[in-house]
């Protein structure tokens, strides 16, 4: 990010504008046209206003820039702003996670990729008791392993041994 704003040749003064305000206003504005709720959508606005509104002024330096430059800056701006993708929270660790089942046991799987998967998103918990699915989804969900049971039929009781005939030593004496 910091190559392609000093690509720009901006005076020092520029480029500390363009990192510190433009491109982090540029980002608030796109996540907050993405938020889902309201009260999120209008606290990240707001913050991006606040940024972009000093940027705004007639007094501020990037206003006396010609009106090509200025619009190359954005634009580069912009790119840069799409660098940080946000990933949902569904899938944040789950690498990691994954990386420790194949650290030894390589090969994993589809079946099992997908049930360490489900594991994942329905039943571990973050410390403040929610899960990846509720995060990503917005709304809680049942328990996993109740509706697991649930869901699927109890194996049937195991069959009874049947009593085997005790041997008898090889080396027994025989009655003559």
């Amino acid at each position: 990010m910091t190559a392609r704003v000093e690509a720009l040749a901006l005076s020092p003064e520029l480029e500390a504008a363009v990192l510190e305000q433009l491109i982090p206003g540029i980002y608030l504005e796109r996540v907050a046209a993405r938020s889902t709720a309201a009260e999120t959508r209008h606290r990240v606005q707001a913050a991006s206003t606040a940024l972009l509104d000093v940027l705004r002024r007639a007094d501020h330096p990037l206003q006396r820039l010609a009106p090509e430059d200025s619009a190359r800056v954005e634009q580069v701006a912009g790119a840069c702003a799409d660098l940080f993708q946000r990933s949902s929270s569904c899938v944040e660790g789950r690498n990691g996670q994954l990386s420790l089942h194949h650290h030894g046991r390589h090969r994993l799987s589809d079946r099992r990729l997908a049930a360490l998967t489900a594991v994942h998103n329905f039943h571990i918990r973050r410390p403040d008791g929610t899960t990846a699915a509720e995060r990503f989804f917005g709304r809680t969900h049942p328990a996993l392993f109740e509706e697991l049971l649930l869901r699927v039929p109890l194996p049937p009781r195991p069959r009874r041994r049947r009593l085997r005939p005790a041997k008898l030593p090889y080396l027994m004496p025989v009655a003559a």
